[in-house]
């Protein structure tokens, strides 16, 4: 048995006793008035979650067996079902809540190669709700533009007819195995990330300007003839990225290329050699109606306030370049295993606690978007929101989501996992996950922070597979989501409601009229 496993039994050995044998629980100050925190039965649930653990073999089945799990693909609806089963068999309520998605991707065979100034097989996949080239190769040259505003994109007109477009100068991609990075060029780093994000304009017609041509900016490109819009993957060791969405259908073909082969167009193009680019790209969309997506639903019930809800969650869709490994079936099978941690300690907690593994969240956060705009009523009785969807690695403990003063409640919720390195709280805001789209409602929402564990490399790319996952920390991960949620659920209080916020319309993005094609969805 290793250290860790020995801690953990340390620890829970006399809570698990306590509660057990019937004895009182600590209860912690939080420093929030009217809330403390109850600490019976710990201990058993850390016995649960550390040593009779089914998590890796739950994340095993998902990644390998049922493989990516893209939003509106067979294999998301059969994620859902074996999830629901699982709830069930773990002997909770379970369903599948449906709602409705903007239309299906599918994703074909693709190749791409460089023909000039030599032959060379180009790294490289479909972004995802784009066309491909209409069932034949297509040939041109490689061009680079300005296409930030409507003036820099005029004046390369000429250029683009024929041409695949970069957008973009390469990526500032460190290269690891080289010399330290140094003050020079980590200030390189910042100075190109400053530039891509740019201010927004204080001005909100000019801004709103702005974003329409953003909008419009691949309609334009398309109008123009060109031939599709290259991406660098941003990631070294040819390593690729992914994203899109029903609600930016592109119009032309948009293609993720590795960052080596990018960086080398780019390097020709400064040589004066214009690269000639070749591809075949075949996709399948079905933007004819909208689809219905489900998110699973499972909860155990509580004994003193069963309508007052603690909501445990993680994303169950994936992009499909890996098998959604780290992004995010650890989260997801983390919070399975925390539902059934929780169900077979034989502790009963005061308020229900419900397990969503929410589906959309790639596309940008529409099942849980739709989840809390379906459950706005309820948001008063939700006492908070937990996610966990930053990859592989052990929980370090809580980021308070601009609410400094949680402060000690979450030291308190964390102090009985301080043996498992989990006890530590920032001010950090979370961005990018599902617990996203309870805030706007007043809900409490939190996602933990988690060692990294080389996230950045595997996060919408081909490495994202299960062997990168780690037994250990992902014991530890789903242990620390089902203390977190057992405790809140007994609080002796509701935690204060955050501010509202008109909650983000999910809807297409709008194009200016006469630039879409007819029969275009968006």
């Amino acid at each position: 048995m290793n250290r860790f496993l020995c801690a953990a039994m340390l620890l829970a050995s006399p809570l698990a006793a306590a509660a057990q044998g019937g004895g009182g629980g600590a209860q912690r100050g939080t420093g929030v008035p009217g809330i403390t925190v109850d600490t019976t039965g710990v201990g058993a649930l850390i016995d649960q979650g550390m040593n009779k653990s089914q998590v890796m073999k739950n994340l095993q089945y998902i990644a390998d067996v049922i493989g990516p799990r893209l939003t509106g693909s067979p294999a998301a609806r059969a994620a859902n079902d074996w999830t629901m089963k699982q709830f069930q068999g773990y002997g909770l309520d379970a369903r599948l809540e449906p709602w409705n998605f903007g239309g299906t991707w599918e994703r074909g065979p693709m190749w791409m190669r460089m023909v000039a100034p030599r032959s060379h097989e180009v790294v490289a996949a479909s972004w995802a709700w784009a066309p491909g080239t209409g069932g034949k190769p297509v040939t041109g040259p490689i061009v680079r533009i300005d296409a930030s505003a409507p003036e820099s994109l005029d004046a390369y007109k000429a250029k683009i007819k024929g041409a695949w477009v970069m957008l973009r100068a390469p990526g500032n991609v460190f290269n690891n195995d080289g010399p330290p990075m140094t003050a020079a060029d980590s200030q390189r780093q910042r100075a190109a990330f400053a530039a891509f994000q740019q201010a927004p304009m204080r001005d909100s017609v000019a801004r709103a300007r702005q974003q329409q041509f953003n909008n419009d900016q691949p309609f334009l490109l398309r109008n123009a003839g060109a031939l599709g819009i290259l991406l660098d993957a941003g990631k070294e060791q040819d390593l690729l990225n992914m994203s899109g969405s029903p609600n930016r259908v592109l119009p032309l073909p948009q293609v993720v290329v590795a960052h080596e082969e990018y960086a080398m167009f780019d390097r020709l193009i400064g040589l004066g050699v214009t690269p000639q680019l070749q591809a075949s790209i075949q996709n399948t969309l079905n933007m004819k109606d909208s689809v219905p997506q489900w998110n699973t639903v499972a909860e155990i019930r509580g004994t003193e306030h069963p309508g007052q809800v603690v909501i445990v969650g993680a994303h169950l869709d994936s992009w499909d370049l890996g098998t959604g490994t780290t992004d995010n079936a650890t989260g997801s099978m983390a919070t399975l295993e925390a539902a059934r941690i929780i169900a077979q300690s034989g502790l009963k907690p005061k308020r229900t606690i419900r397990f969503i593994l929410f589906t959309g969240e790639e596309q940008g956060l529409i099942g849980s978007r739709k989840y809390a705009e379906a459950h706005a009523a309820e948001a008063d009785s939700i006492q908070a929101v937990i996610v966990l969807d930053n990859g592989a690695g052990a929980v370090t403990g809580q980021a308070l989501q601009g609410r400094p003063e949680l402060y000690g409640l979450w030291r308190a919720i964390l102090l009985p996992v301080r043996s498992l390195n989990a006890d530590t709280v920032n001010d950090a805001f979370k961005g990018g996950t599902d617990h996203l789209s309870f805030l706007p409602y007043g809900v409490p929402g939190f996602n933990f922070n988690q060692i990294t564990r080389g996230y950045n490399h595997t996060h919408h790319s081909q490495s994202d597979t299960w062997d990168k996952s780690i037994d250990w920390d992902l014991r530890q991960a789903s242990t620390v989501m089902a203390v977190s949620a057992f405790e809140l659920a007994n609080l002796t209080g509701m935690i204060p409601r955050g501010q509202r916020n008109t909650p983000p319309a999910v809807a297409a993005t709008k194009v200016t009229p006469g630039l879409a094609p007819p029969g275009h969805a968006p």
